[in-house]
């Protein structure tokens, strides 16, 4: 009797362990947005139409020439329909046929494509920094698509290139009390209200920079996701840095002199987005880096405190825990720097590149094209790990890691690469 009362106990026991564990959360699959070849902007057209807008005096238009010809971009980004007219239509009605052309198109793909109802769908996630109508975005999909009742559902605004990866992090938080359901994510920056008309060249970056672009996610921690997933999210680390004012400042939408509103890039961006990584790698490389890592790092910490000032501390080599790298495409200076504060050659910064180089500057949805361009080059293996690392206004930093579950082969002939994976890198 007694052996049968602590069978039951451990039994109990055991199941009470099981069903507290956290579940697995999966990438089943993913979706990016191709604009359609009537959006594409070359140079000279950017430049004829700002000309001909006369909204800017010659001195801002050189600027604005110089940027985009050391911006890493190509000829082939792309504008949303809106801002090819002159002058541009940044209205509310614009706006929502922007978000109608691009969120739309890549959920009904990424349903069809997963064999997933949009009854299936437990939890929605919308991001986009700059239009945030009334419905919400999230709303106007849940209305196009006619989701369940109970959807649970959140629209982020307000946190620039780093949106997506809160996202991701935010439905793994949520699927941790949410039980075999699944989570769409969609990312997007819409453009059509981020014009700035003004003559302030800190503000007129970003008309250079930001292009078009989407992607849909899903996202699951039901069993039989594993079968079919892309891979499986082991680690995700959060961090920001609003609390210090400089860091607060240095990315941040307001009205120039002449009451006119755009994003001000201050010229201490790149050393805050340094010192916003650095606070974040902290974190992931305590869980992620092999054990020889943190030892070199820290003895030169310890070295550097205690034995000698002007000792340089150690930088941990994360290629020694992750396979790929899908960076922030905020610019190639951007790039180049992060790259070079994490050691990484130049292969590894190519996904970044050439997604700055075929679509500009897409934002929180940036990190998905990068992933796809790594899948169309046939790179994931099976038990590769990918860090995605987003980072955004506030400012702050997200990293997501993921290991994948088996090689993705088969990619090249589908996805927003599918017409140019044969040219690059270039």
């Amino acid at each position: 009797l007694a052996l049968c009362l602590l069978a039951s106990l451990f039994l109990v026991i055991l199941k009470l362990y099981l069903t507290s564990r956290p579940s697995p959360v999966y990438l089943v699959d993913f979706v990016c947005f191709t604009p359609p070849k009537f959006c594409r902007v070359p140079f000279s057209t950017f430049i004829e139409h700002v000309k001909m807008m006369d909204l800017v005096d010659e001195r801002s238009i050189d600027f604005m020439a110089k940027v985009l010809t050391r911006s890493g971009q190509s000829q082939e980004t792309y504008l949303p329909p809106s801002l090819h007219y002159i002058p541009p239509k940044s209205d509310h009605r614009e706006a929502v046929g922007e978000v109608e052309m691009a969120l739309f198109p890549v959920l009904q793909q990424l349903l069809d494509g997963t064999n997933t109802s949009p009854k299936d769908v437990d939890l929605l996630i919308v991001n986009c920094s700059g239009f945030c109508p009334n419905p919400s975005l999230s709303s106007m999909v849940i209305n196009r698509f006619s989701m369940r009742e109970d959807v649970k559902s959140f629209t982020l605004t307000g946190m620039g290139c780093s949106a997506s990866a809160v996202a991701v992090d935010m439905a793994r938080n949520i699927l941790r009390t949410n039980r075999n359901s699944n989570a769409v994510i969609l990312s997007t920056e819409i453009l059509s209200t981020g014009w700035y008309t003004g003559k302030d060249q800190s503000m007129l970056m970003l008309n250079c920079l930001f292009r078009m672009g989407a992607a849909a996610v899903l996202v699951s921690n039901r069993k039989e996701a594993k079968r079919t997933a892309k891979y499986k999210l082991i680690h995700s680390v959060r961090t920001q840095r609003a609390f210090d004012d400089r860091a607060y400042l240095s990315a941040i939408r307001e009205e120039d002199s002449d009451g006119l509103t755009g994003v001000t890039l201050r010229k201490d961006l790149l050393q805050v987005a340094g010192e916003t990584l650095r606070s974040n790698i902290k974190i992931l490389g305590r869980k992620l880096l092999p054990y020889t890592e943190i030892l070199l790092y820290t003895i030169s910490v310890i070295k550097k405190r205690y034995w000698d000032k002007s000792a340089e501390i150690y930088t941990p080599d994360f290629r020694r825990a992750v396979k790929h790298f899908c960076l922030p495409t905020s610019g190639k200076a951007v790039i180049g720097e992060i790259g070079k504060g994490l050691r990484l050659a130049d292969g590894e910064m190519e996904p970044a590149l050439m997604t700055l180089h075929r679509f500009g500057n897409q934002s929180s949805s940036s990190l998905w094209y990068e992933l796809s361009y790594l899948e169309a080059k046939g790179r994931i293996m099976e038990g590769d790990r990918v860090w995605q690392l987003g980072m955004g206004t506030g400012p702050k930093c997200t990293s997501l890691v993921w290991e994948s579950l088996r090689p993705i082969l088969a990619s090249a002939h589908k996805g927003p690469w599918a017409d140019c994976i044969h040219r690059y890198p270039v």
